[in-house]
């Protein structure tokens, strides 16, 4: 038997957070659609996680940080779904935004510069309330971007 030793992709993504609401997204043009996702994506060469959350939040969302972006966990994860070439490994930290003020409540934004070099993606924006249990129970989100909840939820001071 040959052992495949997988080189990681370093991802970095933002749980942006007004109270107890969270900002997620779903691509309703592609085979995802109905899953949820967070801002964030692949680390740039020479880039931090920090920056890279940064600038992969402003790319996909249009809007800009204005306050402190905190670690709060990173895993690895074992990324597989019927559009890629096979299994990745994706090193993954997560940072936490709070806001005080939503901007908006929902949007559109195009992903202009997509990291497989394809077309533009739409993200449709919106909020979920992570202290309703009816809705969180009924939360599917994509690739594994359910498994910090638990830790953000606490971080919020939101009990089950």
């Amino acid at each position: 038997m040959v052992e495949m030793t997988l080189q990681p992709r370093h991802k970095a993504y933002v749980y942006m957070t007004c109270g107890t609401h969270l900002l997620v997204f779903d691509e309703p043009e592609t085979d995802i659609a109905g899953t949820l996702q967070v801002p964030g994506g692949t680390l740039d060469p020479g880039e931090s996680y920090l920056q890279a959350a940064k600038r992969e939040f402003e790319e996909e969302t249009g809007l800009s940080v204005s306050g402190a972006l905190e670690q709060f966990i990173g895993h690895d994860f074992l990324y597989d779904d019927a559009l890629t070439s096979g299994p990745e490994l994706h090193r993954r930290k997560f940072f936490h935004l709070k806001i005080q003020k939503k901007a908006k409540q929902t949007w559109d934004h195009y992903e202009m510069s997509p990291n497989d070099g394809g077309d533009p993606i739409l993200f449709r924006f919106f909020w979920v309330d992570l202290a309703d249990n009816e809705t969180k129970s009924k939360l599917t989100m994509h690739g594994g971007f359910d498994l910090p909840l638990q830790m953000l939820c606490e971080r919020l001071n939101i009990t089950q």
